[in-house]
């Protein structure tokens, strides 16, 4: 998966996890909450991901002269 693909799929599962949370907190679901808590870190460690594979394919094209 490409860094921009991960980078999108992250903010999407953050997105989604934070409609949950907020649908959970008002009809008082904690169960609801607590998956779109879940949802919402799955999130940001996908968008981590991305700008970890960006920082790699940066500082291999540093090191092989290919900016």
């Amino acid at each position: 998966m490409s860094s921009t693909t991960d980078k999108i799929k992250g903010r999407a599962n953050e997105a989604a996890g934070n409609v949950k949370q907020g649908l959970g907190k008002v009809t008082g679901n904690d169960r609801l909450v607590a998956e779109g808590k879940a949802q919402e870190l799955k999130g940001e460690a996908q968008k981590t991901v991305g700008d970890v594979k960006d920082g790699a394919k940066n500082l291999a094209d540093k090191i092989t002269g290919k900016n």
